[in-house]
């Protein structure tokens, strides 16, 4: 493990120089820079008092673990089209199936839909962000338009489909992940 880069690093990210670390922990400038190029070890007693004026401590210090991601960009983003029903799905969080809710943006053509959901457990939450579409949850339609929202509990057979001569956009979310 390179424990002076990651000294660098936790340094750098609290907007400390070299020289404000070590006023804080009463060493030299030199001594930070050695211990950040890997050229000097720190005793446990001074690593101890770095981590804690760097607000961290050993265990995390130590992890090895990946830093999660937070925000995605479209580059990330899984996109799947199905000519049949009209309509491209965009998986905008990926590896959403081992969080609790899987948003979707969904984008259907004129006279497209979604495929058809069985009942399941869960709930779902859309927001048309443009044009206008029938939500049909069992035989009953609910009509839904731009900036409009809808919520319901998953237990009955639902989809989407755009009545309209336009194309429709809705941010869709499920949970459990369902897409």
């Amino acid at each position: 493990m390179d424990i002076g880069s990651k000294i660098r690093e936790l340094r750098l990210e609290n907007g400390l120089t070299q020289e404000e670390l070590a006023n804080r922990l009463e060493l030299t400038k030199g001594y930070i820079s050695q211990l950040e190029n890997n050229l000097s070890s720190p005793s446990m007693t001074t690593l101890f008092s770095i981590l804690e004026v760097l607000g961290t401590d050993v265990s995390d210090f130590f992890s090895n673990q990946i830093e999660e991601q937070i925000v995605f960009k479209q580059s990330d983003f899984f996109e799947k089209e199905n000519n049949d029903l009209k309509h491209k799905i965009s998986w905008i969080v990926p590896n959403a199936l081992k969080y609790e809710m899987e948003p979707i943006i969904i984008e259907i053509g004129p006279g497209g839909s979604s495929e058809m959901d069985d009942p399941h457990a869960g709930e779902e939450f859309g927001y048309v962000l443009e044009g206008e579409i029938t939500l049909f949850i069992n035989k009953k339609k609910h009509i839904i338009r731009t900036g409009e929202t809808f919520y319901y509990l998953a237990n009955k057979e639902h989809y989407l489909h755009n009545h309209t001569t336009k194309k429709v956009k809705v941010l869709w979310i499920s949970t459990p992940p369902m897409f």
